[in-house]
This record gives structure tokens, sequence and C-alpha cells, in this order.
């Protein structure tokens, strides 16, 4: 299987009312940002990009304004192309026939027309609440020795809190022997869960999708996938190196705060494979004389001149002077005003704090102040 032979299909929206709701709700779970200066669709387009792949496809639905602007024409990925290159696809349909469908199910008919007239023999499905970085040349490589109908990115750990998530049984040999569907109860067991990077032939997929729908099918996890493990080889392909999976605030702050370690830095922002992101070009970050910074990621653009430790901080952000901020993260446009202190907080873009505020959460319940707010 050549990387050009696979057409890439990306779900901008996040199909779970558990995961990440206050910063999905003005945004599409692609376009939320992430470690300093990335979106979260980054991860997936430039594993596709690097693997060779030509055709990739963003299915949207609402708040994807953000996505559009971030994405543009595809250029910073190379898909800028006049023919091929990378496609948004438009609001899907939700008319009658549908509604009872899993909005994946229902993303997934809505884009027959372009799965029909893309010439690609294959297709890989990815989500954007996971974070990774794959060379999937190595599991197209390993879909083709299995002799794979369809292959499933898992990893082995604690549960994350999403609904209609895949938990599997795996052989010595990597195929699925079971699969269960979570109803968010089995959130903490350890198990091994899909990452929903799923790789099948184009043919199988529409196929799979049409008699779901003509059987009035609600779940495709349940109703593609699930009901067809018995008839059909499918395998496992577990991921390996820094990942996670963004079911709650929590997890996405976790996650965040886990590129202060170098290690996974290391892993995840591997040279061998860039991730790309939309390039702004920004001044340098400025630091005033009495500035203190420990242990952070600091982008482009911030003015540093009170105190920060241990904290991922996004384009433009202000820290004034007496402030301090410990263990948080500031999205693009925070300003942190005189003598205030944050610890285990996240800023949306554009927050404010004013003056001699004290504002503190926990790493298992980060405070959170949505965009565009003044506190």
């Amino acid at each position: 299987m050549r990387a050009s032979e696979v057409l890439g299909i990306i779900h901008a929206q996040n199909y779970s009312s558990l995961s990440q709701g206050e910063l999905t709700s003005v945004r599409t779970a692609a376009s939320v940002p992430y470690g300093g200066r990335y979106r979260m669709i980054d991860f997936p387009l430039s594993d596709m990009v690097n693997a060779g792949m030509t055709q990739v496809g963003i299915i949207t639905n609402t708040s994807f304004q953000s996505l559009v602007d971030h994405v543009g024409s595809g250029r910073p990925w190379d898909l800028d192309r006049k023919r091929e290159g990378m496609f948004i696809l438009p609001p899907y349909n939700t008319s009658s026939a549908l509604t009872n469908h899993d909005s994946k199910l229902s993303s997934l008919y809505s884009i027959s027309d372009f799965l029909k007239k893309s010439r690609q023999d294959y297709v890989l499905l990815t989500d954007t609440n996971t974070l990774y970085n794959i060379d999937f040349k190595d599991l197209f490589k390993f879909h083709t020795e299995k002799n794979s109908d369809i292959t499933i990115v898992y990893k082995h750990g604690r549960t994350p809190n999403i609904q209609d998530l895949m938990l599997f049984a795996v052989g010595d040999d990597k195929r699925i022997n079971e699969i269960s569907v979570s109803s968010g109860s089995e959130a903490g067991m350890e198990t091994n869960y899909s990452f929903n990077i799923i790789l099948m032939r184009k043919s199988l997929l529409e196929y799979l999708v049409r008699s779901a729908v003509a059987h009035n099918a609600t779940s495709f996890e349940r109703d593609v996938i699930q009901a067809n493990l018995q008839t059909l080889k499918i395998y496992g392909y577990p991921i390996t190196g820094f990942s996670a999976y963004m079911d709650s605030l929590r997890s996405y702050y976790k996650a965040n705060i886990d590129l202060l370690n170098p290690e996974n830095r290391k892993l995840l922002f591997d040279p061998a494979k860039p991730v790309d992101t939309k390039i702004c070009d920004n001044v340098p970050a400025m630091y005033g004389i009495d500035a203190e910074v420990k242990n952070s990621l600091i982008a482009d653009g911030c003015v540093i001149e009170g105190t920060v430790e241990n904290s991922v901080l996004f384009r433009d952000v202000k820290v004034q002077k007496g402030a301090v901020v410990r263990n948080s993260i500031l999205m693009q446009g925070t300003v942190i005003s005189t003598n205030s202190s944050l610890n285990a907080v996240i800023t949306d873009k554009n927050a404010v704090v004013t003056p001699n505020k004290n504002l503190s959460g926990d790493e298992s319940y980060p405070l959170f102040i949505s965009k565009n707010s003044t506190v």
C-alpha cells in the first residue's frame, strides 16, 4: 500500500458531550489550541502529509470558523494543490432520514459523493480529540502484512471518560477478538481503547456505511465496527510514544503541562516527523528587568514583566509587573494585570484578569476563564 493510495478523512467535531465542554463550546475539537502555538488538527494533518498522503477531507458541522481561519488553503501542510490537496467538507445533512444516526455515521454518509469521486483505494479516518505523532507509513505496512480488513490504532491504559469509545481484547497476533462500546461509566478501567484512527478499503467503508443507514443503524462504533467483528479481520495497532486523549478539561490541562517534560516534547515533536501549523509572524517574546520565568513554554509575542512558573503561554500573552502565574495555561491574548496571582488556571483567548486578583484551581479541577471574559 502506497501512502498516495490512502485518502485522509478528519472529523473536526467532538462527538462526545463529556469531552472538553468548556473548550469546544465555541469551537470545533479540531481548532482547540495546544502547546503554545498549535491546534489539535495540526497533528493528524501533519502525520498524513509526512507519510506522503496527498488528499485530505475535513468534515465540519458547527462552530468551524476558527478552523477555517487556521487551516486556510492547506499551505502550511503543502496541501494547496491544483489537484487533490485539502478539502473542507461543509456542514453535513441532518435530514429526517438521518436524525436517528450517531453524528459520525451521519457525517460519513453525507460525504458519500466525496468518497466516490476520490481516486484513492483506502481511507484513513481520524478524530481530533486525540494527541499523537504517528508514522502512518508503519500503520500502512502493518495493515498490509496482516491482510487486515480494518486496522484500528489503540492504546493500553486507563479508559478515558468518552461515550461510544471502543474497548478491545487483543490477541498475541494483534487481532481484535472482542469489542465493547463504552457508555462513559467505564472511565478509569485498565484496558485497550481505541484512538479513533481507523484504516480500511474505501469500498468497504462505503458498503458498511450504506448498509448501516439502510438498516436504520444508530452508531458507527456499534453498527459498523462491532457488528462486523466476526465477519471481518479487524486488527489493533498499538500506539507508542507520548500521546493523550482529551476527554475533559482536566486531561487537556495535563496534556499541556506534560509538555514541560523535555522527554515528552522530544517524543511529540520528533524532527523526523515535524508538526506543521499556521505561520504567524510575531515579534519574539519580551522580558522585563524584574521578570522571572522557570520551566515554562513561552510563545512569540508575549510580554513578561512578572513571574511565570511551570506554565504554557500562547502568543501575545501579557503578564504585568508584580503578577504571578504558576501551573497555568494562558491562551492567545490573555492579560494578567499587576499584582494578580494565578495557580492551576486555564484562560481562553483574550481573557483579562484585572489587578489584585487571586485565582486558584487544582490539577484535578483547573479553574477555567472563558473566551473574551474579564475577571
